[in-house]
C-alpha cells in the first residue's frame, strides 16, 4: 500500500498532512483529494425556463441493457464486477458544459461556486479526525486545486507534488489569480463542485447523469471495448482525445495539441454524437460512490440505477464521495488511463480542481 500524502495551502496546512491510503499508481488524478468544505442550498435557485423546453444541444440516447464494469484486466478493483444493467433512453449534453454557459447561470442567479467562499470549520471539521484543532481564519480562505507539474521526473506515489490549494483559484481564474478565461467561452467551466453542477443543471432543467447512464451513453452501442472509439489504443493513430502525452507529471509534449483543457469538441464525437467522453475534464455523476458497489450490484438486475444510497471509501472513511468519470487531459497510462469507459473514480462533492467539469442530461 502506497501512502500520498497532500498539503492543503490554507485550512489542512494547520493540522499537518493529511495521508491517504492508495491501492497503486494507476490511481486517478484526482482521487482521494483533500475534503474542503460543504456545499451551498440549490433549494432557492429558480429553473431556467427561457430555454428549458428546449434540447438544443443534446443527443438523444438509446435506451438498452448492457454490461457495466471492465471487461479485461486493465480495471481497478472497483470496475468488478460486470454485471447487466439496463437504462431507458434519455437526453444528454453533446458536450461538456462552456464556460459561457455557467456564465450564464450565474448572471441570472448570482450564484458563488464552492471555490469562491470561505470554508465553513464547523462542516469542514466533519470530515477530519476528531480533535483536529482549528486553524487560524487567515488560513480559511477560498481556494480551489491547481495542477502544478514539476520540473523533474518523480516518483508517482505521492500527487502532492503536483497538486496544490491556491487561494484565488475558480472558474473566472482556473489557475489562480493572474489566470483568466477571457476569450475561452468555448472551454469546459472547471473548478466547479459537484454542489456547482447540480445547481446549475436544476437551474438548466435537467440534472447529473446517473453512473451507469454515462458508462452507457460512453460505450455508443459498442460491446466490451476498452474506449468510446473501441479498442485502438489512445497512442495509436490520430489524436482521439485530450490526455497526456510524454511523461507525467513533468512534461507534457501536447502531441494532441493541448497541454491542459481544450475547447469542447476539438476532438471527434463517439458513434452517439458526444464529445470529450474520453479525457479533457472529468465528470461529475449524481451517484455516491462506494468501492463495493458493484459487488454489492452482482446478480440482481438493475434497471435505471441511481447508485447507493450512502458513500463509503475505505480510504477516507469519513469523507464522502460522489462519482466522477472519463478522466481528464491528466491522464496516461503510467499513471491514470481512466479514459477508459469502465473507469470510475471519486472525488469530495465539495472540492473543485483545475480537470474537473461536468455535462448534464434530462429524461
Amino acid at each position: 500500500m502506497i501512502v500520498v500524502t497532500i498539503y492543503c495551502a490554507g485550512c489542512k496546512q494547520a493540522n499537518g498532512a493529511k495521508k491517504v491510503a492508495e491501492h497503486d499508481t494507476t490511481m486517478s488524478c484526482s482521487a482521494n483529494l483533500p475534503a474542503r468544505f460543504a456545499g451551498s442550498d440549490t433549494s432557492t435557485i429558480a429553473i431556467h425556463t427561457s430555454a428549458d423546453a428546449s434540447y438544443t444541444g443534446m443527443v438523444k440516447i438509446p435506451g438498452g441493457e448492457f454490461l457495466m464494469g471492465a471487461s479485461d484486466k486493465e480495471g481497478r478493483p472497483d470496475e468488478y464486477p460486470q454485471h447487466p444493467v439496463r437504462v431507458v433512453s434519455f437526453w444528454m449534453d453533446a458536450t461538456e458544459v462552456t464556460n459561457a454557459m455557467f456564465r450564464k447561470f450565474t448572471e441570472a442567479t448570482r450564484y458563488v461556486t464552492t471555490a469562491e467562499r470561505k470554508p465553513d470549520w464547523e462542516e469542514l471539521k466533519k470530515q477530519l479526525p476528531a480533535g483536529t484543532p482549528k486553524p487560524p481564519d487567515s488560513m480559511l480562505v477560498a481556494a480551489s486545486l491547481v495542477f502544478t507539474p514539476p520540473a523533474t521526473p518523480i516518483s508517482l506515489n505521492d500527487a502532492s507534488q503536483w497538486w496544490r490549494w491556491v487561494k484565488g483559484a475558480d472558474w473566472k481564474h482556473p489557475q489562480g489569480p493572474g489566470s483568466s478565461i477571457k476569450g475561452k467561452d468555448n472551454y469546459p467551466v472547471v473548478q466547479v463542485s459537484w454542489d456547482d453542477a447540480t445547481a446549475y443543471a436544476k437551474w438548466a432543467g435537467k440534472r447529473l447523469p446517473t453512473e451507469a447512464e454515462w458508462e452507457l451513453a460512453a460505450r455508443a452501442g459498442l460491446v466490451n471495448q476498452p474506449f468510446t472509439w473501441g479498442k485502438e489504443p489512445v497512442e495509436k493513430g490520430q489524436p482521439k482525445a485530450n490526455v497526456w502525452q510524454g511523461h507525467f507529471p513533468d512534461n507534457n509534449t501536447a502531441t494532441d495539441g493541448y497541454a491542459r483543457v481544450a475547447p469542447v469538441g476539438s476532438f471527434a464525437p463517439n458513434a452517439y454524437g458526444l464529445y470529450d467522453m474520453a479525457g479533457n475534464v472529468w465528470e461529475w455523476c449524481s451517484d455516491w460512490y462506494r468501492s463495493d458497489y458493484y459487488t454489492q450490484a452482482a446478480g440482481k438486475k438493475l434497471v435505471n440505477p441511481a447508485g447507493p444510497a450512502s458513500s463509503y471509501d475505505p480510504d477516507e472513511p469519513t469523507v464522502p464521495k460522489r462519482v466522477v468519470r472519463g478522466g481528464s487531459f491528466l491522464c496516461h497510462a503510467s499513471y491514470c488511463a481512466s479514459y477508459r469507459v469502465s473507469a470510475r473514480m471519486k472525488t469530495s462533492p465539495d472540492t473543485g480542481l483545475e480537470h474537473t467539469g461536468f455535462r448534464c442530461v434530462r429524461n
